[in-house]
C-alpha cells in the first residue's frame, strides 16, 4: 500500500526543500508534481540575490535541489495529483493522481501559480507566435529583433536584463509611473540603456502569422499609439493554484492565495501550504524557508 507520513504536492523551491527537511527527520515522503521539478523556477534566467552563489540560473539551482531531495524523499515527476480526500484512519489523507493512488498522515500544498495574462485582442492568437511568458524558454529566438518586455516587478526587470544580454532589442512597458522591482534592478535597467515607456498599457497584440505591432494606451491622456515590435514578453504576476486546497476546505483570502500560521499551517488540520500559492512574498528564498516550516511542522504534529 502507498503509504506515506508526509505528501508534498509540487516540486518547486519550497516543495523540494520540504522533501529535504522531511526526509533528513526520518519521514517516510513523496513529493508529487504534475510537470518538471522546479516550476516557474526553472524560468528564472538569472539570480544575484540567492544567499551563497553570486549568479546562478533558475535551472541550475533546481537541478542542484533536486539530486538533493531524491537523496532524502520519493519524486514523482510528471504525475498529476486530481483529487485528495479525507480518510479515517491514521492515514488521513487519500491522493488520486492520474497513474495511482497514496494514503499520507499530512499534507504540504506547494502548489505554486501559473502566469497572469493581460487578457486583451491578439495574445491567445499569438502565444507561440511572438507571445511568450518566458524568457529563458523564448528569448533565443529573439536575438537582434525588437521585443517589448511588459511588467513592472523583479521578474520583468530580470527577464529585460536577460534578453538585452542575448542582443535583444528590449523596451520595457509598465502601466504605473514608476517600476516595483528593487532598486538595483532598476539601476542596472538604467545602465544598460534599456528604453522604458511608463504609464502605458498594452490594448492589442496586432500582426499577420507572426506579431508586428503592439497597441499602446496612455494611461494619463488615453492616446493610443502603434509601436512596431516582433515580440511580447509578458511578466505581470502570477495566479495561485489552489484548486487542490478547495477540495480540502482550506481558508483563501481575497486575493486568492492560502491563509497560513507561522507555522505554515492551515486552517485544516494535518495540512501546510507553502510558496506562491500562500499569502507573502514572493520570493525563492522565501519558498525554500517555508518549506523547512512546513516539513519540521507536519514531522512534530506526526509525533504528537
Amino acid at each position: 500500500m502507498n503509504q506515506y507520513d508526509i505528501i508534498i504536492i509540487g516540486a518547486g523551491p519550497g516543495g523540494l526543500t520540504a522533501g529535504i527537511y522531511a526526509g533528513r527527520q526520518g519521514t517516510k515522503n513523496l513529493i508529487l508534481d504534475r510537470d518538471l521539478a522546479g516550476g516557474l523556477g526553472r524560468e528564472v534566467p538569472e539570480m544575484e540575490n540567492y544567499p551563497g552563489f553570486d549568479k546562478i540560473s533558475g535551472l541550475e539551482l533546481i537541478d542542484k535541489m533536486k539530486e538533493q531531495a531524491t537523496k532524502n524523499c520519493d519524486l514523482h515527476e510528471m504525475e498529476n495529483v486530481e483529487e485528495i480526500t479525507k480518510t479515517d484512519n491514521e492515514y488521513r489523507f487519500s491522493v488520486k493522481t492520474n497513474k495511482d493512488t497514496y494514503f499520507s498522515k499530512t499534507i504540504i500544498l506547494a502548489t505554486g501559480s501559473s502566469h497572469r495574462h493581460l487578457n486583451v485582442k491578439g495574445e491567445e492568437e499569438f502565444k507561440g507566435k511572438g507571445v511568450s511568458y518566458c524568457a529563458t524558454c523564448d528569448g533565443f529566438f529573439f536575438a537582434d529583433r525588437d521585443i517589448v518586455m511588459v511588467g513592472g516587478g523583479n521578474s520583468a526587470l530580470q527577464e529585460a536584463l536577460y534578453l538585452n544580454n542575448l542582443g535583444a532589442n528590449v523596451t520595457l512597458i509598465h502601466r504605473r509611473n514608476e517600476f516595483r522591482a528593487q532598486k538595483h534592478l532598476q539601476e542596472m535597467i538604467k545602465k544598460e540603456g534599456i528604453k522604458t515607456i511608463l504609464n502605458a498599457t498594452i490594448e492589442e497584440i496586432k500582426g499577420n502569422m507572426l506579431v508586428e505591432s503592439v497597441l499602446l494606451k496612455d494611461t494619463e491622456t488615453g492616446k493610443l499609439t502603434n509601436l512596431p515590435t516582433n515580440g511580447v514578453f509578458i511578466s505581470v504576476g502570477y495566479i495561485p493554484h489552489t484548486h487542490l486546497a478547495c477540495q480540502l476546505g482550506v481558508k483563501l483570502d481575497e486575493t486568492g492565495h492560502i491563509v497560513i500560521d507561522k507555522s505554515q499551517k492551515t486552517n485544516i488540520d494535518h495540512v501546510y501550504a507553502i510558496g506562491d500559492v500562500c499569502i507573502g512574498l514572493k520570493q525563492w528564498i522565501v519558498a525554500c524557508g517555508e518549506g523547512a516550516v512546513a516539513a519540521t511542522s507536519a514531522f512534530e504534529d506526526i509525533q504528537n
